[in-house]
C-alpha cells in the first residue's frame, strides 16, 4: 500500500503541482532505471528540493529510495516521523556521528539502507543555505560511498527553489524552477577530500549548465 501511496503522490499529484503550479522544469529521470543502485546528491536550498527530486523518479523507483533527513527536525515527535516515514520515506539521521552505538550512527543506517536495496537522497551540504549559494560539502556521503564504492553517484543541480519557497518561509510562490542531473559515477579516491572535490566540481557543472 506504501508504495502505491508513494507513486500517486510524487509520480502523479506532486509532479503535476510543481510543473503547473510553481514552474518547475524537471530533467529526465529515466536514466536511473539503468542502475541498480545510486545515492542522488543534490544541493539544498529549500524544503521543495526533496519533493522535486522524488517527483523526477521513474514511478517504479519512487518506493525504492529513501531521502536522509535530520531526525531532530522531521522526526521531533512520534507523530511527525511516521508522517514523514510514511509520506515521503525519510531516512531520518541524528547529524553527529555516534561510533560508539551503530544504531544511531548515521552512516551506519546510511550504508544499513543500501545494503537493504534501498537508493538514497542525500544532501552534502547538511541544510538549507542561501539561495543559488553553494555550501562547502560535509563528509558524510564520501564516507558512505567509501564503505560501499560500487554504489554510484548521481549529480543534481537545482535552481530557484530556494526563491519559490524561501528557507524562512512556508509559503510556496511560482518561480523559474529548473532540476538538472549529471551522470551516474563511482567514485575513484580512497579519500574523503577528493572525493569533495570531485563532487563540488560536479555541481559547479550543472550550475554553469543551468546559466
Amino acid at each position: 500500500m506504501k508504495k502505491l501511496v508513494l507513486q500517486f503522490i510524487y509520480g502523479v499529484v506532486v509532479k503535476a503541482f510543481l510543473r503547473i503550479i510553481v514552474g518547475v522544469k524537471f530533467d529526465n529521470g529515466k536514466f536511473l532505471l539503468n542502475e541498480k543502485q545510486f545515492i542522488i546528491i543534490a544541493n539544498h536550498n529549500s524544503h521543495l528540493d526533496t519533493m522535486t527530486i522524488m517527483a523526477s523518479l521513474p514511478r517504479q523507483l519512487i518506493h525504492k529510495v529513501r531521502p536522509v533527513a535530520a531526525a531532530d527536525h522531521f522526526g521531533k515527535t512520534k507523530f511527525k516521523e511516521k508522517l514523514s516515514n510514511y509520506f515521503v520515506n525519510t531516512l531520518l539521521i541524528q547529524r553527529k556521528r555516534d561510533k560508539e552505538n551503530p544504531a544511531n550512527d548515521p552512516i551506519h543506517k546510511m550504508v544499513d539502507a543500501l545494503d537493504k536495496g534501498f537508493s538514497l537522497i542525500l544532501f552534502p551540504e547538511g541544510t538549507r543555505g542561501e539561495p543559488e549559494v553553494q555550501q562547502p560539502l560535509k563528509p558524510g556521503v564520501a564516507l558512505v560511498l567509501l564503505q560501499r564504492p560500487e554504489v554510484k553517484y548521481v549529480p543534481a543541480y537545482m535552481k530557484g527553489m530556494g526563491k519559490a519557497m524561501p528557507k524562512e518561509d512556508s509559503l510556496i510562490v511560482p518561480f523559474n524552477c529548473q532540476l538538472v542531473y549529471g551522470t551516474p559515477q563511482i567514485i575513484s579516491h580512497a579519500d574523503v577530500t577528493p572525493i569533495l572535490e570531485k563532487m563540488q566540481h560536479d555541481f559547479n557543472a550543472l550550475q554553469e549548465k543551468l546559466r
